[in-house]
């Protein structure tokens, strides 16, 4: 059972990246998923969560409106499309997922775990 995360790396203020999580060992079709952060020196926070059909996102008051969070159960694939990126978004992001189909915000609800990709976003 492994979430893969990719589609980090340096951006400028104010640019876009999206960011992929692959499931492969199972399916986690049926399972939420959330994206995290942790800068250097923080905890680990909350950025985005999406229910197991899609239907339901929640999102951090810092990203509401800037990112986006979709998933596609066919390719057992969940992405966080971020914009209008901040020298404060500047993070490793860990996707992760969880044995409910409700979407939370907690990171001790969430059992699996990817193993982060960088995202830094100069000014």
């Amino acid at each position: 059972v492994q979430l893969q995360a990719s589609g980090g790396g340096l951006v400028q203020a104010g640019g876009s990246l999206r960011l992929i999580c692959a499931a492969s060992g199972r399916t986690f079709s049926s399972y939420a998923k959330g994206w995290f952060r942790q800068a250097p020196g923080k905890e680990r926070e909350f950025v985005g969560a999406i229910n197991w059909n899609g239907v339901m996102t929640y999102y951090a008051d810092s990203v509401k409106g800037r990112f986006t969070i979709s998933r596609d159960n066919a390719k057992n694939t969940v992405y966080l499309q971020m914009n209008s990126l901040r020298p404060e978004d500047t993070a490793v992001y860990y996707c992760a997922a969880r044995p409910s189909t409700v979407a939370v915000s907690t990171v001790p609800s969430y059992n699996y775990w990817g193993q982060g990709t960088l995202v830094t976003v100069s000014s």
